[in-house]
């Protein structure tokens, strides 16, 4: 081995033949390498500007030597020395020396006082070993040495040409052939070689060359080439030939990572639109449930209650389908960004799913306290009309009899009468003194029915509270009146010797007896509400046990007339002069009769009303009967398909695809169940119309089946979504269904709850089932706290499936990085800091480019020329937080 070359054991270090330091004495070969050596160094210099001329002479100072170094190292040297004494570039060689020594070559009999004294056989030996190191040693075909994996790819690439045979890096290239077929291999514009003689000039092959834009091996036509310069060319052209097929492997991973980018983009737009649409409409739509302005009128709570059924058949369900949507959307842009290595989307502040969820859930509660406040409103509405109703009849009544006793008890009658006329007149007053405190309770009635409407905020309580203070005030007045008719008829009671007993007895038979009329034509004519059946049979029994008092009541009317018969006939007997008159009541027998004939007309009346109200009960009940079937029939029905859903989404019969077309064929039976909720609403909306307001014949009301049929939506929806994400997921990724299985096992297995989600305990112990070593120690903590960062980066402390089917296909998947995108713009801008919209637009399609011109910004290096780009901080850009 000669001392030009490292006694290092790597083989591309071996040449097929040891340098001979001899031959560097030989004129032709010394030419072929100084013009081989000479071409390499330049065409490495020119990319900082500068080249050589003289290759022994140039490198003599060592700064040329030490910026070739920096060049094709891509790494900085020491400070060079700037002055020209010999010790000063002695130094410069010898911070090149020891640059190519720290790369693990040894440098044998080469110093850097030969460089610096211009010794050509010492500095071609440098060369020769910089070539080696730099630009052959990478080289490699099939785990072949670096010298054997130049020799295989040239003889590959050389295979399909005639009159080309390549087994050596000497003779084999001398007739030319062999660079040409390079050439025509990777750029068969330039050379028709079917036209190409056996041997070539060397005026020929330059020409190919310069058309290549490559320097000419000066060794074609040489009886034997040298094999450094020959392997020096080859090595130029590998390097050149194999840049352009990584420019268009880089091009192609930039338009993917792009068009990934535009997509998510797109995405992120729909769902800011979907979510600031749907926040919206329940911003206003809150307001007017939240209203609670109450109507006067029955009739206008009724179109309240039948605009809040319109909202829900008709405005809110679309909305519960945008919010379904707006779930999967945002789901599914997640998986994708999470697939692509992007990072998780975050929306708009107030737009997060948690936020819709927030203002939905707002919704729904003010829409529940709205319905119940229509119904009791309406309920308070009727109470209101049946007791006004009640009040006024109550009041007329009292009224009616109220009307001229004022008057009456103000007389002065008793002043001129006789003592049998002054003992009637007390007589009189006594039997009017009953009368008023039988009275006494409706007036209480009525004042408690007037403090009730007040209680219920009746509308037009001023006019009820004028006339029951107006009721009260005259009957304090009446009661002052009568307690000093009554002293004034005692202060004359001693005058009074006689009293007609018989009238007195009809008097006070009469009163209580017209009181009892009078009490059944108010009942009989009393209007009533109930809500079962069973309270209209009570109202019946009531009322069968009032006319069985009839016949005795019959009898004491008789036993009255009867007295006022015996009175007139001692009248008649003894000429009693009594002006025709009974001086105790103005109760007549006419009176009691008319009364009485009354009660017997509102009887078969009081019997119809009963049977109506009794029919319509029974329709109520039918109609209670008929919701309660249905419901009860629904609800279970609804609570199983939650479940057989839940079933499904664990189970691991058949592949995903299975899973999903059965999800999606129980998602078609559920819609096909609809028309059983649409007409279980039209029963509920006729329950709601007769105003029933309890059913015990279910459980479930229309509320319980409405929140139930939406849940179910939701979940199926949401199950299905699920699936096709984890058939994105292992698409994507490259699982198997086996190892599908296997995850889903490993998961269910450690599921024990059922509950969808795996706790960290779960979690760490489904990972050892699977082979993850996680020890007990500091650092299987550390281990497992970084896992549990990935699948659960909101810390809510459990591991859905989705999160474990990513965590398992992110540790075997290849996925683009930020360093990879970036690698591949340096290939595009040829190894540059920066890239240039010529670049852009030349190695991209137009779309893409244009999108990147958009939005790089400028390059501000040292390096910087007009119009450069930053593609490092870009690149960045794609896979952290921006407004990309």
């Amino acid at each position: 081995m000669d001392h030009y070359d490292s006694p290092q054991t790597n083989d591309y270090m071996q040449p097929e033949e040891d340098w001979d330091r001899d031959m560097l004495l030989d004129p032709a070969w010394e030419k072929q390498q100084r013009k081989t050596f000479t071409a390499w160094c330049n065409s490495h210099l020119r990319k900082a500007g500068t080249q050589i001329d003289n290759i022994e002479e140039d490198f003599r100072d060592g700064l040329k030597l030490m910026l070739l170094l920096e060049v094709i190292s891509g790494e900085r040297l020491a400070k060079p020395e700037r002055g020209k004494m010999r010790v000063h570039k002695i130094s410069n060689v010898n911070k090149a020396l020891d640059f190519i020594a720290s790369k693990g070559v040894k440098l044998v009999s080469i110093g850097a006082e030969e460089i610096v004294d211009g010794n050509a056989k010492m500095t071609l030996g440098m060369i020769w070993t910089i070539i080696l190191r730099f630009a052959i040693q990478d080289i490699s075909v099939e785990e072949t040495s670096a010298k054997e994996g130049l020799l295989l790819w040239c003889q590959r690439k050389t295979a399909p040409y005639k009159n080309v045979n390549i087994q050596n890096f000497h003779i084999s290239w001398k007739d030319g052939l062999g660079f040409c077929a390079l050439i025509h291999r990777h750029r068969p514009e330039l050379i028709d070689y079917g036209k190409l003689r056996k041997y070539l000039t060397t005026l020929t092959v330059r020409n190919f060359f310069l058309m290549s834009n490559l320097d000419l091996p000066y060794i074609v036509g040489t009886a034997r080439p040298d094999e450094k310069a020959i392997m020096t060319y080859v090595s130029s052209f590998y390097h050149a030939f194999s840049g352009a097929q990584k420019a268009e492997t880089a091009a192609n991973r930039i338009c993917k990572v792009l068009a990934v980018n535009q997509e998510n983009e797109q995405l992120m737009e729909d769902y800011e639109k979907l979510a600031s649409d749907l926040l919206e409409w329940i911003r206003r739509t809150i307001p007017w449930l939240e209203n609670r302005a109450p109507e006067n009128t029955m009739q206008a709570m009724q179109q309240k209650l039948e605009d809040f059924r319109d909202y829900r058949r008709l405005h809110k369900p679309p909305k519960v389908q945008e919010k379904c949507q707006l779930e999967i959307n945002f789901n599914t842009l997640q998986t994708k960004l999470r697939l692509s290595n992007r990072p998780a989307f975050m929306p708009s502040e107030g737009k997060m799913v948690s936020d819709i969820n927030n203002a939905w859930g707002g919704l729904e509660q003010a829409e529940k306290g709205y319905e119940e406040w229509l119904l009791n409103e309406i309920r308070r509405l009727e109470r209101l009309d049946h007791l006004a109703e009640k009040f006024r009849q109550k009041a007329s009544i009292h009224e009616s009899w109220t009307d001229g006793k004022e008057v009456m008890l103000q007389q002065k009658d008793y002043e001129t009468a006789t003592l049998s006329e002054i003992k009637a007149l007390l007589k009189k007053h006594e039997a009017f003194e009953s009368d008023l405190a039988a009275h006494q309770d409706r007036v209480e009635q009525i004042a408690a029915i007037a403090q009730e409407l007040n209680e219920l905020d009746y509308y037009d309580s001023p006019s009820v509270n004028a006339r029951c203070q107006k009721i009260c005030d005259q009957w304090d007045n009446l009661g002052a009146l009568t307690q000093k008719r009554r002293e004034a008829l005692e202060r004359t009671e001693k005058l009074l010797e006689t009293i007609d007993q018989l009238y007195l007895e009809y008097a006070k038979r009469a009163a209580p007896f017209n009181n009892w009329m009078e009490g059944a034509m108010e009942d009989l004519q009393d209007t009533f509400i109930v809500h079962t059946i069973e309270e209209i049979q009570g109202l019946t029994t009531a009322h069968e046990q009032f006319k069985a008092t009839l016949p005795d009541a019959d009898k004491e009317r008789q036993a009255i007339l009867g007295i006022h018969n015996e009175v007139s006939k001692i009248v008649q007997t003894y000429h009693v002069n009594m002006a025709g008159t009974n001086p105790y009541t103005t109760i007549t027998p006419q009176d009691i009769n008319g009364k009485w004939d009354h009660v017997r007309q509102l009887v078969p009346r009081r019997d119809q009303a009963l049977m109506e109200e009794h029919t319509r009960q029974q329709q109520n009940e039918r109609l209670r009967k008929q919701f309660g079937a249905q419901a009860n029939v629904i609800g279970p029905w609804i609570q199983t398909k939650m479940e057989e859903i839940g079933r499904i989404s664990i189970e691991m019969h058949g592949t995903l695809e299975d899973q999903l077309n059965h999800l999606r064929q129980y998602e078609k039976s559920i819609i096909n169940y609809k028309p059983k909720i649409d007409q279980l609403e039209g029963d509920h909306q006729q329950i709601q119309e007769a105003l029933i307001f309890d059913n015990k014949h279910t459980n479930y009301t229309m509320e319980h089946i409405r929140v139930g049929w939406e849940q179910l939506l939701t979940t199926i929806a949401r199950t299905i979504n699920e699936v096709e994400n984890q058939i994105l997921t292992r698409d994507a990724k490259g699982i198997s269904q086996e190892q599908m299985n296997e995850f889903r096992a490993s998961f269910n297995h450690f599921d024990r709850d059922h509950s969808g989600t795996l706790g960290p305990e779960e979690f760490k112990a489904c990972l050892i089932s699977l082979g993850y070593d996680i020890g007990n120690d500091a650092q299987g903590e550390a281990e497992f706290a970084r896992i549990m960062s990935i699948v659960d980066p909101n810390r809510l402390g459990v591991v859905t499936f989705q999160a474990f089917i990513d965590f398992m296909s992110r540790e075997t998947a290849d996925t683009d990085t930020a360093d990879q995108v970036m690698a591949s713009f340096k290939i595009l801008a040829g190894d540059k800091n920066y890239i240039t919209v010529d670049e852009l637009r030349r190695e991209l399609p137009p779309d893409q480019a244009e999108y990147c011109i958009a939005r790089m910004a400028p390059y501000s290096g040292p390096d910087a020329v007009p119009g450069a780009l930053d593609y490092m901080s870009f690149s960045t850009a794609l896979y952290g937080e921006s407004d990309l």
